[in-house]
């Protein structure tokens, strides 16, 4: 078990005042047997109310009300947490479920709905036929399977950090052989939904001690990677930027259907299309 705290600060910058509208934060790590919150404060900087909520994926969602014009604004959050995720994971797959093609159980099929389908586009079938050329037979190894396309990605796609907003789409990055982190997650979730798998995207923060990690500036950053439902073992972590399996050194914050469910900060400002200045975003992960 290791205790970390995680400062995370954002910062917006205007060159006149602007109105702000409401905006959405994710900042609050997801409890779970792997992870205990032990405190956590938010400040945010033009006065703000904030009222907190759970979102339909269960994700603690604060959303912040200004009712002065402001020329910066200033988020942040300091968290300190327990995590005790093994390093090497081990799956207790349901006997229905070692062997992939499998069929979730109606209630299954039901509840996971919409993260079973394919998000983006892939009118000519390319992203199916990639994905399928990682089935070495029929049937194969479920867990084998996953990890051949989590390890495999980064056969076909560089790592590239990107500070422009968006996420490319999974043709996009295969077209262009590179990706950051969220890139390739999203590449990984479509890549099994075309097999029949559920999965999910989830933001949150990648700890880097030993500063070997790809992803990571330094010894913390925000990060994106997978999670898939796999009957028995559960929500399954995997990791394609550094092909690993399992949560050690993740911290979760937020999952959902896409990516663009899990941002970290979302709002927008009333003002002069040229007010917007600049925005930084500052993340430290420390023991």
């Amino acid at each position: 078990m290791i205790t970390l705290r995680i400062r995370h600060r954002t910062t917006y910058s205007y060159n006149r005042p602007v109105s702000l509208r409401p905006h959405r934060l994710m900042l609050r790590p997801r409890e779970s047997r792997e992870l205990r919150l032990r405190s956590m404060k938010l400040t945010v900087e033009p006065q703000a109310m904030v009222t907190w909520a759970h979102d339909v994926a269960g994700n603690m969602v604060a959303t912040a009300t200004f009712q002065v014009m402001t020329d910066k604004l200033i988020i942040e959050s300091v968290t300190e947490l327990e995590l005790d995720a093994v390093e090497w994971p081990v799956f207790d797959v349901a006997a229905s479920a070692i062997f992939h093609p499998f069929q979730y159980s109606a209630d299954e099929r039901t509840d996971l709905g919409a993260l079973s389908v394919p998000q983006h586009p892939d009118p000519v079938g390319r992203l199916q036929a990639w994905s399928e050329a990682f089935v070495r037979s029929t049937p194969t190894d479920t867990l084998a399977l996953l990890k051949d396309i989590n390890a495999g990605i980064l056969e076909w796609i560089s790592y590239q950090e990107r500070e422009d907003e968006g996420t490319q789409s999974p043709i996009q990055t295969l077209d262009r052989g590179w990706g950051s982190c969220r890139d390739m997650a999203v590449l990984f979730i479509e890549a099994v939904r075309t097999l029949g798998f559920a999965g999910r995207i989830v933001s949150g923060y990648l700890h880097n001690p030993s500063l070997e990690i790809t992803g990571s500036a330094g010894m913390g950053t925000t990060h994106a990677w997978a999670e898939v439902y796999v009957p028995g073992a559960g929500w399954i972590t995997f990791d394609p930027t550094n092909r690993s399996v399992g949560g050690a050194n993740l911290i979760p914050v937020a999952v959902g259907r896409d990516i663009r469910q899990v941002m970290p900060v979302v709002g927008e400002f009333i003002g002069m299309n040229d007010a917007f200045d600049s925005m930084s975003v500052d993340v430290s992960v420390q023991a």
